[in-house]
This record gives structure tokens, C-alpha cells and sequence, in this order.
């Protein structure tokens, strides 16, 4: 007899972190590593090394190992740049070079040093989540953040944008409303902020220029 699945995979990536089961596919795909599912739910583990990347949904060569993986990697799935970039994702070098090579320029502008992959991968992972996998979280004026971060307005997730707050959903963002003068909670890491205020500019969903 054969079994068909009645909801996706636990592979769609919010702006908190969670991973949650949802049909939106969204922009962007990204890696953790290998990721193993039971009865299309996630086990324990949310990553098996530090290099969270952000990929193109289309491998460059057209190679597909289908989204239950026993070898390459578990992929996981993104509304837009921002999403990825707020759940601690940065371009992947290999499918994304120029992506890359802008994020690297606007990382090395905001830290002052030359960096690697792995020193960025490094940092990230130390200000993404803590070892209980929760997301780590900041705050800051909102009137003094760059568009492209991600902060919790009420308990909502928003995206910031140049003249303001777009609600996010799985499927896309809500009616963009006034940035107020506030002190607001982050969900983007505190790195990927230095890179957004140093040039970096993501690739966001089309939603947000409503």
C-alpha cells in the first residue's frame, strides 16, 4: 500500500527561529547539514555544524537529492533574504557568490577585519542561539535600524523597512505601517546587523513593497 503525506515537512524557517511544517516554500532554501525526519517531523536536532547558508531554491548544476536526504544535507525553506538572515543564515558562497562577496565586503566593513567563513560562521553561531537552541535576542531604537532587520513588534515579527514595518506570515508580509520611536527587540543576529548598516542589502520578498 502506498502512503501519502498529508502535510509538509517540518522544514519552513520563521524569523524566530522555529521551524515549523507549512506549504510556503518561499525565496530561499538553506543548509545545516543533515537534518534526519520522523514521519516528516524534525528529531532533537536543529544544525550539525555552523555554516547556516542561504541558497538559491535551483542547484547551479541542476542536481536535486530530494528533501529526506541520507547524505548532502537537509534543506530548509525561506520566505526571503531577511527571514533567513533573522533565523542566523548568511549567503552561500558556492550558489550565491555575489550575494557573498557583498555580505563579505559589508561584514569586513563593519568589523574592521578580514574574514573567512569560518571566522563569520564562528561569530554568527555565537550570537544566533544558545546552547539550549534558543534564539538569542537584543534590542535597540527602532528608528535607528537598517531595512532588512527583523524585530518583534507586539508579538509579531515585522521587517524593517525604509519607511516601515512590514508584518511577516509564512506566505508573505502584511500592509507596511509607521516605524514609531521605541526601543524594539531584534531577532536578527547582532553581526548580520553590522553588515545591513555596512551596505548589505538582502533580497526581500516582493510582499514587503506593498
Amino acid at each position: 500500500m502506498t502512503h501519502f503525506r498529508t502535510a509538509p515537512l517540518q522544514n519552513r524557517v520563521l524569523p524566530t527561529g522555529e521551524i515549523v511544517s507549512h506549504p510556503a516554500r518561499g525565496m530561499f532554501t538553506g543548509n545545516r547539514g543533515i537534518l534526519p525526519f520522523e514521519n516528516g517531523r524534525l528529531g532533537v536536532s536543529r544544525w550539525t555544524h555552523p555554516h547556516w547558508i542561504i541558497c538559491t531554491l535551483t542547484h547551479p548544476k541542476g542536481r536535486y537529492h530530494g528533501p529526506e536526504p541520507t547524505r548532502g544535507w537537509t534543506p530548509l525553506f525561506f520566505l526571503d533574504e531577511t527571514v533567513a538572515m533573522a533565523a542566523g543564515h548568511r549567503p552561500c558562497a558556492y550558489c550565491r557568490p555575489e550575494a557573498y562577496r557583498a555580505f563579505k565586503t559589508a561584514w569586513q566593513e563593519a568589523t574592521g577585519q578580514k574574514a573567512l567563513h569560518k571566522q563569520i560562521d564562528q561569530s554568527l553561531h555565537r550570537t544566533r542561539v544558545t546552547r539550549l537552541r534558543t534564539q538569542i535576542r537584543h534590542t535597540a531604537a527602532l528608528k535607528e535600524l537598517p531595512p532588512g532587520v527583523m524585530v518583534l513588534h507586539g508579538s509579531t515579527p515585522h521587517l524593517v523597512l525604509p519607511d516601515g514595518l512590514a508584518p511577516y506570515t509564512p506566505d508573505g508580509y502584511g500592509p507596511q505601517i509607521p516605524r514609531s520611536d521605541i526601543e524594539t527587540t531584534l531577532l536578527t543576529p547582532a553581526p548580520h546587523v553590522a553588515a545591513l548598516r555596512a551596505g548589505y542589502r538582502p533580497k526581500w520578498h516582493k510582499t514587503a513593497e506593498n
